[in-house]
């Protein structure tokens, strides 16, 4: 019993001192998930890039986001990194390991301090939510159980779901749900370009795709 309860509250396995948020920029323009309110499936765009000293940075103008997929669950270092937009953050981040179907580290946002600020508060909570700004974190749910679940009263859980989204919202999202939207834009069965910690997936050819194209 006592090794169940430690191996489903230790899930988030990332070495930081090896997690790269860049992404040089190898095209003029890329492959971006299109988020659709309140749908499941998402639109294949192509963008160009902000660019930054050589690296395509988010554009929150153009409601250009960076996504990122961390995988937790075996410390390979797996990274997937890309774009997406329909989130609207102004700036700022939100993090989660409520990610269907494999259930990753997925971050959002703005610049890559925040991101890897709501990355590593989630890490932290043995899994869960977060949003924040820079090094400051505005809202968290830890959901230690395989990073999915929560053992608090459903009174604190649902408190703490309404702050998350409420600072998402704050942030600049005009989502109902940001965390909801997230949460499905890493699985890959359901149409059209989704993000894993293998790299972007075209869903309808079933198979991987470059994130820059000169298509």
């Amino acid at each position: 019993i006592v090794e169940t309860e430690r191996h489903v509250r230790d899930t988030v396995h990332v070495d930081w001192s090896e997690m790269d948020w860049r992404i040089p920029v190898q095209g003029k323009r890329m492959r971006v998930i299109g988020a659709v309110p309140d749908q499941l499936r998402t639109e294949t765009l192509i963008m160009a890039p902000l660019i930054s000293d050589g690296l395509a940075v988010a554009d929150p103008g153009k409601d250009l986001l960076k996504i990122v997929v961390i995988e937790r669950h075996h410390a390979s270092g797996r990274v997937g990194r890309g774009f997406v937009h329909g989130f609207g953050l102004k700036k700022g981040a939100m993090a989660s390991t409520v990610a269907h179907d494999h259930h990753n580290l997925m971050v959002v946002g703005v610049d890559d301090l925040s991101l890897e600020t709501a990355a590593r508060a989630v890490a932290a909570g043995g899994g869960g939510q977060a949003v924040a700004v820079g090094e400051q974190i505005l809202a968290c749910l830890p959901l230690p159980i395989a990073g999915l679940m929560s053992a608090s009263p459903i009174e604190e859980v649902r408190f703490q779901v309404d702050s998350l989204n409420n600072e998402a919202r704050n942030l600049g999202s005009s989502l109902h749900d940001p965390f909801m939207t997230m949460s499905f834009l890493g699985l890959e069965v359901i149409p059209s370009l989704k993000l894993t910690d293998r790299g972007l997936v075209d869903v309808e050819h079933q198979c991987f795709v470059s994130l820059f194209t000169d298509s």
